[in-house]
Order: C-alpha cells, then structure tokens, then sequence
C-alpha cells in the first residue's frame, strides 16, 4: 500500500476530503492544485496555475478543472465535484471515489457499476504543463469517457465572473483545441495521445462556491466559462493522456513524456522523502535568476524567508549549485545593506532589518557544510562588508549600529522584523527599537564574518570589527537579560523593556555565536519548552499573555490579530532542536527526535506530503494558512540532520 493512502469511507465523507489537498508546483513558476476528490475549495486551486509575466508578477488560472464523466449504454455518470451556495454539492461524483495513493504522483480510482477508472496527475517540472492519465482498468461494455474543461483566465488572487468580452471561439491542434479566452494571455492548448473528438458548445456555470474562501470572509463565488467537451472511447486496460499547456505539443510524445516525468519524482514513500519531494518545489528558476518561493498558493519570493529555508532546502538535499545560484540572485538585489523582502516586482519593499542576518547564517550553514571558510570570504566578502560597513553607518528604516554595538531598527509604525503585520494601519506586535533575535543575529553575523576573514588573512577586517564583537556581547545581556523574569525581553525602546514572552529569544541560544553564558541560555530554554513548545512547532506567544489568541481563523483581521500572538510557526523547531542539543548534548536528543517524529501525522493532512504555514496555538493544533510552507519544510529537513549529527557523536 502507498505510503499516503485514503480509501472509499475517507474519500466520500467531503468534510475529509476535502479538507485535504494536492499541490505539485515546477521550476517554471507554476503549480496545479486542489482536494484529493478534485472538488475545488480555494480560488487558488486549479490544474493549470502559470505565470504570465507580460500581464503582471502573479500566477494566473487557466485551466480550473476537469468534470470526468464516464458514459456506458447512454447513460452518464459525472465523476466531478463542485460546491454551489448553501451547501449544494453538484454533481456528485465523490461517490464513486474508491482509493487515493500518493506515490510516486497522485493516483484516484473510480468505480461505476462494472467500470473502474483510474485517474493519474503530473506537473511538468520544467514547462507549465499538466498532464493526466486515464486508464479504464475494467469494462464489461463499450465505455465512453467524456472530458470537459473549465476555464478561468484570471489572476489567482481575483475571481471570474460571466461577461461577453471573452474570446469563446477555438483553434485547431494536434489531437485537440486551443482558447484563448482574452486579449493578452497564453493559449491553452488541450490535446490528447490519440485522437479525441471535439464537441463545442460553449456555456457559463454560474456562482460556483469556494468554501476555504468563504471561511476566510473572501469573496467566494464564481463563474467558469466551459467552451465545450471531449469524448474518447475507451477498451479494458487502454489509457489515454490528456495535456493541458502554453505550446502545442506532439502528441506521439505524451506517454513518453509522462513516464520520463514521473522517474524525476523523489518517491513520496516514507516521511523524510515526502520533506524531500515537497522542498524541491519551492526552487523557481528563470533565465537569469533562481528564487525561493516562501509558500504554496499564494506566497511569492520573500528575502527573509529565503535565507530561513534555503539550507534545508538546497545543502541537505546535495543541491549546492541552486544554493548558490539562490545567494547569487539574492546579493543582485542587494541596495546598500538591505534585501528586497518581497520580491518578484518591479518594486521591491527593503523594509527588512533581518534578512541580511539571515542571509549570514545562510552562508555559515554553507561553510559548515562545506567546510569551506577563506574560499567563502573572497567570493562574498566585499558584499558582506557592504552589509556590516551599512548597518554600522545607518541606512534607511532608522536602522543603526548605537555607541554599544547593538543594531536599533524602526520607529512607529514600521514593521522590520518577522512579526510583521499591520492592520487598520497599524502593526500587531510593534517591535521597534532593539529587538532580541535581531541582535542576536547581528552578533552572529560579525563573528562569523571574523571567523571567514581570519582564514582568508584578512586583518584588517578582523581588527575593524573585533571590538565590535567584544562590544556586543558585553552590552547583549545588559540590554536583554532581566534577572527577576529569568529570560531575555523581547525588544527595548527607550530603555522599557517588553517582557512578552516571544521564541525571538530562542536565537540568543540557537545561533552558532550566543551573546549569553550557558546559566541565561538554560533559563531562556526552560521558558521557551514550559511556555511556547508545542507538537507543531513554537507558540509566537505564552499562552500565560492576556493577548494570546489560541486559535488561527475568521476573517482577515482575525487572522491578523493571532497571527503572531500564540499562532505555532513549525519553522522555528529547527532551531529549538539545535538550541537544546548545543545546550545539553545528546541527553536531549530522545525529547527532540519525539518531536521530529510527532510531525511525520502531518503527511496526511492540510497539503498532503507537506507542512502547512501555521497551526493553531491550543490543542490539537490545526494546521492553518498556506498548505506548503518552506521554511517549516526546510527547518525539519534541518531537525533530521542535526539529530543524525548528534547520534553519530561518540
């Protein structure tokens, strides 16, 4: 049995499959997705999700779905599933859904009376293309299997509606047809391994209902133009390919194509290879430029997350030359000492105090998986100079290095660092001023970059900032620590301390260079496991708060208001894994190898073979947000192999 299975009881009960999705997204930028029973749920979701540059920086919907209908003896049983107000589910054809694997792609089986169809789905990796294999696994009568195609053209982040602008003629292609429902974008060209035969009717479905929308107080109800169908006769054990893409394709080539696809799959067959499947594809890459998307449906390229999930992404999957090809991308857009933290526009928001901090943990995880040290600091050097050299000058945010050494960033209203959201114009947890984690990291950064430059004889870069160091260790625990809490304030602003309890102060352990003594980092870890640690991941606030807020959902200012006041963030439990190992050594490698473990539950769930955004703070911890997240995919990819590290320790 395939490791991700679902079977008929799972499969027909919708409040299950539903709630469960498919995601597979290529090189090119694209993705395809939806439910395990094919009914969309998301104006996310559709087969074919693609680029189209020329219109804007997003993904466009082209192709929604696929109604399937399976037609014996003149009678028509639709195998499709779509949501209409108020509940209406119409048609049905989850009914018929038998089984649901997994590996190596997705595979659905259908049974009508004596029929059993099965349904096979691929994302090429490295053009917007998707391909589908329908195989009639058994037959007592002539079978018929008619496909029609819902399209969309539209932005994912809009909806379509019913109009007569649209474009509802068809060309020829080889073995199929093309549309283009307007002006401007791609033809869709949908064709077959052998011959189909074409009817054209177009018509509009109207007020079809995506209930994860409607959830989150979206606007939730659209209309999908259908320009017509196909019907392919079909004999026992036959199979037939449908593919749905930008170009015209030679259709003798499809079967072949197909089973060269999916040999690339990392078989989704054990837990740490569905991690394996699931990071490489958040790595998008073009032309001139390779970038990590930070999340699945709907999160673009993001500097700060980036650097976050690039190690575990690239050097722990042995895919060195994209973990370059990414830095390289990345120091291209580097203005003064600042990252683009969104990216992917042609404007680009610096406002980012951290992600040129990560961006040197990033390289530190290289080195220490290279071991490469005085090489890292000629190829990089100048740009990490440019990084400290603009800190420690200023630059723009109100981002200084003070007369102590320590990193200031923001005033009101700015939001620099990774608790970073506004709403009704104002952030939820402002956090200007000198933020923990963000020194933290500071202090890393300038003793790494010490270490490089000692190996690379570099002294005068290493007289420079030595005080420096020195000076930041001193001034760290002054500033942070306070002795009657026990832990680590989680910004200071004019000399007040927040003493919220955040996991921004786990860094001040976690991070290879600690600006405290092994008695505060023991005290920070003992607050963090009693009050943030969960099975999913570290609590963005203590539940011991007034402003904890338990659960992620509602509405957007909902959301918002628990995003970072008690919602789980799994990205952060590489870095509990790590802080607790340096700090006890392999005595705690049995609590952290548990936790490793616990999350293998969520293969099964929200993005099936992925880890979602978030998950919510109270028990039972239900995932939430984006349904693949990268950094929480990297950093348990990261777990895994600190624990390996630490059981091979004599």
């Amino acid at each position: 049995m395939s490791y991700i299975s679902f079977e008929k009881l799972q499969l027909i009960n919708l409040d299950f499959s539903l709630s469960r999705e498919l995601l597979r997204s290529n090189r090119a930028g694209g993705y395809s997705s939806t439910t395990i029973a094919g009914c969309n749920t998301r104006k996310y979701h559709g087969l074919l999700v693609v680029p189209q540059p020329w219109l804007d920086s997003d993904n466009h919907v082209l192709l929604s779905s696929v109604d399937e209908t399976v037609i014996q003896h003149n009678e028509s049983f639709n195998l499709a599933v779509r949501m209409y107000p108020n509940g209406v589910h119409e048609p049905k054809g989850h009914k018929y859904l038998r089984a649901f694997t997994a590996s190596p792609i997705p595979r659905l089986i259908y049974r009508v009376g004596g029929v059993v169809l099965s349904k096979e789905m691929l994302f090429a990796e490295n053009e917007s293309r998707v391909l589908i294999r329908y195989t009639l696994e058994e037959a007592n009568s002539p079978t018929t299997l008619r496909l029609k195609p819902f399209l969309a053209f539209r932005n994912v982040y809009r909806l379509s509606k019913a109009n007569i602008d649209l474009n509802n003629k068809f060309e020829q292609a080889a073995n199929g047809v093309s549309w283009q429902m307007y002006k401007g974008y791609s033809r869709l060209y949908m064709q077959f391994s052998r011959k189909a035969e074409y009817t054209h009717v177009p018509d509009w479905y109207y007020n079809i209902e995506y209930i994860r929308e409607k959830e989150r107080g979206n606007e939730c109800n659209e209309d999908l133009f259908v320009p017509g169908f196909f019907d392919i006769n079909l004999k026992k054990g036959e199979s037939i390919i449908l593919s749905a893409g930008l170009e015209e394709k030679a259709t003798t080539g499809l079967s072949r194509q197909f089973s060269s696809e999916v040999k690339k799959r990392v078989p989704r067959d054990n837990f740490e290879n569905c991690l394996s499947n699931s990071a490489q594809q958040f790595i998008v890459k073009g032309k001139n430029k390779t970038e990590i998307m930070a999340g699945f449906p709907w999160f673009g390229t993001w500097g700060r997350d980036t650097f976050i999930a690039l190690p575990g992404l690239t050097l722990l999957n042995n895919d060195i030359p994209s973990f370059k090809a990414v830095i390289n991308t990345n120091l291209a857009n580097l203005k003064g000492p600042l990252f683009p933290n969104i990216g992917r526009n042609n404007q680009p928001d610096y406002a980012s105090v951290d992600a040129p901090l990560w961006f040197f943990w990033a390289m530190q995880q290289y080195a220490i998986h290279t071991g490469l040290k005085s090489e890292i600091w000629n190829e990089y050097g100048r740009k990490m100079k440019q990084i400290l050299d603009g800190f420690r000058q200023g630059t723009e945010f109100n981002i200084f290095m003070d007369e102590k050494g320590l990193l200031h960033a923001g005033s009101t209203g700015m939001t620099l660092t990774w608790m970073d959201v506004v709403t009704n114009g104002k952030p939820i947890t402002p956090r200007n001023g000198y933020a923990v984690e963000v020194n933290a990291l500071w202090y890393n950064a300038v003793c790494f970059s010490i270490e490089l430059a000692s190996a690379a004889n570099d002294t005068s870069f290493v007289k420079k900032w030595q005080a420096v160091a020195e000076m930041i260790k001193s001034s760290y625990p002054e500033t942070f620590w306070d002795e009657k809490h026990r832990f680590l304030a989680d910004c200071v602003e004019n000399g007040v301390r927040d003493m919220s309890v955040r996991p921004n102060m786990l860094f001040a352990v976690a991070l290879p260079y600690s600006p405290i003594n092994d008695e505060m980092q023991a005290a920070v870890m003992a607050r963090v496991r009693s009050e943030l640690l969960t099975t999913r991941g570290l609590r963005t606030l203590s539940p011991m708060s007034p402003a904890y807020k338990g659960q992620f959902g509602g509405n957007r200012e909902q959301r918002h208001q628990a995003y970072h006041q008690g919602t789980v963030f799994t990205w952060l439990i590489g870095h509990y894994a790590e802080a607790s190992l340096k700090l006890y050594g392999k005595s705690g490698l049995q609590h952290i190898q548990d936790l490793y473990e616990g999350f293998e539950s969520t293969m099964f769930e929200a993005g099936i073979g992925s880890i979602s955004e978030v998950y919510d703070g109270d028990p039972p911890h239900l995932p939430g947000g984006a349904i693949s997240q990268a950094w929480a995919v990297a950093e348990l990819i990261r777990m895994k192999a600190i624990i390996t590290r630490y059981q091979l320790m004599k």
